[in-house]
């Protein structure tokens, strides 16, 4: 009788699902690594398509032989039969029962057909989304978020535009606007919210990384070769054109966070990359009950929710970077491992990963206190026809009036008068911006099915076998 290998479902296959994946198949544990992508890395380490012949894909990535490392070592487990990479698995459902887990994916581009996952175990590594906030033409095309410019660069080798204004808060506008300056893009100007000051009041913590301080300089120094024109404490209050894109207009912030009289600018371009940080993906969690903090997924010191079997590891507990994402990975795999194994976990054997987490976690909350000095009063600048709710068609007025006349004191009550969030993405893009201009506070929404989803798959019966 064939001994049981234990089955762990590592759901993301970014830099901690990586992590994790080799650390708990090095260790005995039979991985099924499951992604949306059609290969291996992430947004972090998201690859050119084959056919697109990229000459050197390096030059758009820095931590590139960290990448071809994980990538060696991915390509050496599935002849042993300990790891199975599922391509093209979009992840709507995580059931678990009696300790086994059911892992629900669409399968392949069209998304139509549901394939199912069987495991002991399950890890979260599902990363982060970007957060963007509503003002007056952002609609517009030409118009499109600082993570899917970089995208398009990485995964399309296209850029989105000859003239660029990168805008709004949060370190991940650095490497995007350099990215689009190296790539042929003449980046016109880098608009950030924070301030000099915020950072200054800081320094003793970005002296404790080092690492972090130099990444920042290298990037300071990339943009300055450029000519990129770094505006802090400013902020793009419009964005103009008839049919697309065509100027925005920029205008300092005084400590409150409001526009200064008299410093409105017009700055020409084609395309604008706008963000405002990072939040975790905590649908999947959230479906399986685990406790949040905020918006993160709450884990112990091996990387455990408080459901049995449940790791997360990455941007989903907290964002906080590719280094952070690959020591939480390996810690969570190894503690899976051991776990689900029998055996008890060594916390020496991730030390050195353990340390890494402590430091870059403090490093990353007070990054994010820093930048934290985001146009506090941006809804002030969210005209009545604004539309925040792009699936919906809803504008900032109505969600006024939903509140001012209606009555609504929540987001939910918000949604049910407004249609708000009632689209396509579910309120997942739209959410943040609704919750400002309402002055509602921003609840994790507890959904069901983490994706839109076919009604023929809901009503298929359930299918027994795996697609281990």
């Amino acid at each position: 009788m064939t001994e049981h290998r234990p089955v762990l479902a590592v759901i993301g296959a970014g830099p901690a699902g990586l992590a994790a994946a080799l650390a708990a198949a090095a260790r005995g544990v039979r991985v099924v690594l499951i992604d949306s992508a059609a290969e291996a890395g992430g947004q972090f380490y998201r690859q050119p398509a084959p056919g697109l012949g990229a000459r050197r894909p390096q030059a758009l990535h820095h931590q590139w032989r960290t990448w071809e490392r994980l990538r060696a070592e991915l390509d050496t487990h599935p002849a042993a039969d300990r790891v199975a990479h599922l391509r093209d698995r979009h992840v709507w459902c995580v059931e678990g029962e009696s300790n086994v887990f059911s892992v629900h994916a669409l399968v392949g581009p069209e998304q139509e057909e549901s394939g199912t996952v069987r495991a002991d175990g399950v890890l979260l590594a599902t990363g982060g989304y970007e957060k963007v906030l509503p003002f007056p033409g952002w609609t517009l095309p030409g118009v499109v978020t600082a993570g899917g410019a970089q995208a398009l660069l990485k995964g399309g080798l296209v850029l989105p535009g000859r003239t660029a204004v990168v805008a709004g808060t949060g370190p991940l506008l650095l490497p995007v606007a350099t990215g689009l300056a190296a790539a042929g893009a003449r980046v016109v100007a880098l608009v950030e919210s924070a301030g000099p000051g915020d950072f200054v009041r800081r320094a003793r913590t970005w002296a404790a990384a080092p690492a972090k301080l130099a990444e920042g300089a290298g990037y300071a120094a990339r943009l300055l070769c450029h000519h990129v024109s770094v505006m802090t404490r400013h902020v793009v209050t419009e964005a103009h054109g008839t049919e697309r894109l065509e100027a925005v207009t920029v205008a300092a912030l005084d400590a409150e966070g409001r526009p200064l009289p008299g410093t409105r600018r017009r700055i020409v371009c084609d395309t604008l990359a706008v963000g405002h940080g990072l939040l975790p993906h905590t649908d999947l969690a959230e479906g399986l009950g685990c406790r949040l903090d905020g918006p993160s997924v709450c884990v112990d010191d091996e990387q455990r929710t408080d459901v049995p079997g449940v790791w997360a590891a990455g941007e989903t507990t907290g964002i906080g970077g590719s280094t952070l994402s690959l020591a939480e990975g390996h810690i969570a795999g190894r503690s899976a491992a051991a776990r689900l194994t029998g055996t008890v976990p060594d916390p020496r054997e991730w030390a050195p990963a353990a340390r890494t987490r402590t430091r870059l976690r403090s490093f990353f909350a007070a990054l994010d206190a820093a930048y934290a000095a985001r146009p506090a009063r941006w809804t002030e600048q969210v005209t009545d026809e604004t539309v925040v709710c792009r699936c919906e068609e809803v504008t900032a007025g109505a969600v006024r009036e939903a509140v001012g006349t209606l009555g609504a004191g929540d987001l939910r009550t918000v949604k049910l008068l407004t249609r708000a969030g009632m689209g396509w993405c579910q309120g997942r893009v739209c959410e943040p911006g609704v919750a400002g201009v309402a002055g509602c506070d921003l609840t994790p929404a507890r959904r069901l099915l983490a994706r839109p989803v076919p009604l023929g798959v809901l009503a298929a019966p359930a299918d027994p076998t795996s697609e281990q």
